[in-house]
């Protein structure tokens, strides 16, 4: 250091730990530079050129390109500003690295063929309106038709899923997987069946106020069953069947038990596709929801317990 005030190019790079080169090639974009040249034509730097380059330094690792930390060191732009902007940048960032990496993940689980792992980065990578767009016309293939009404609509709302602006990697799966499950032509018949007998048997064609829906029922009472691994066909299941059909006659009457039973395994019959299941559980992972408890098992449980008993 000469004169006490001034530094050479070398001396401010162990000061800072930067190479010669760096601060050269900073010197000569202007965000640092030399307070003075010697003799011979060498730069010379003042204190506050540490300061700056410390700056420097730190907001090249947060990622800010020169001509804006320049603006920065030269005050004409506070960094509560850049740092906004940046922060705002990266958040849009983060969100594509997400969902890159949930495919990415996805993909490893399934081993997916290449045209699906196509299907899957398409169906991540949706905007919001192409999303809703997917969705509405699903739900609106299985809840359409001249009879839709009240009943149909809370339905479909309540099958809608809303992936949040920031959604975490598990949502974005779960995205990907129920998407590709609206696809599948086999699971909307299905659940146009169910959405079909489901209306056809409510008050007024679903004009009035619902009715308790019976696969709720079904898994309220058979659950002990299920639990103990009752058989459906065992003596001891005689009583929870008897349950059961009582308790869907107290809210959906049939002037006929045999009849009341026919409509029953009708219902529940169309109610067995798994898939289902698997539906609302990746919907209760998007919207935040509790994990619902499966209806597979009790409705399967009484199917086959009905079928038994109507033989």
């Amino acid at each position: 250091m000469r004169d006490g005030t001034l530094y050479s190019i070398g001396e401010l790079a162990r000061r800072t730990g930067l190479t010669v080169k760096t601060i050269r090639f900073y010197s000569d974009r202007g965000i640092v530079a030399p307070a003075d040249r010697t003799a011979a034509g060498y730069r010379r730097y003042g204190p506050d050129a540490v300061t700056r380059l410390a700056l420097v330094r730190t907001l090249r690792e947060l990622g800010l390109g020169l001509d804006v930390i320049r603006r920065v060191v030269d005050q004409e732009l506070t960094l509560s500003q850049v740092a906004a902007e940046h922060a705002a940048a990266l958040d849009v960032q983060i969100g594509i690295l997400r969902l890159r990496r949930a495919v990415l993940a996805a993909a490893a689980r399934r081993e997916p063929t290449f045209e699906e792992m196509e299907l899957m980065h398409q169906l991540a990578t949706l905007s919001r309106t192409e999303k809703q767009r997917l969705i509405d016309d699903f739900l609106g293939a299985v809840f359409d038709g001249p009879h839709a009404g009240a009943a149909h609509a809370a339905a479909q709302r309540s099958m809608t899923p809303e992936l949040p602006e920031s959604p975490t990697e598990e949502q974005v799966a779960a995205w990907v997987e129920l998407a590709e499950l609206s696809f599948d032509v086999d699971f909307r018949a299905s659940v146009r069946r169910m959405a079909r007998i489901s209306l056809d048997n409510l008050p007024g064609g679903g004009t009035m106020p619902p009715r308790p829906d019976v696969a709720a029922i079904t898994r309220d009472v058979v659950r002990p069953a299920v639990a103990s691994d009752i058989s459906p066909d065992a003596p001891q299941a005689d009583p929870i069947v008897a349950a059961l059909i009582a308790r869907c006659a107290a809210v959906h009457p049939h002037p006929d038990s045999a009849e009341l039973q026919h409509w029953l395994l009708e219902r529940l019959d169309a109610a067995t596709d798994p898939r289902r299941d698997r539906y609302l559980h990746l919907l209760a992972l998007i919207n935040g929801w509790p994990a619902p408890e499966p209806l597979a098992p009790a409705i399967a449980w009484a199917v086959a317990a009905l079928r038994t008993r109507s033989a």
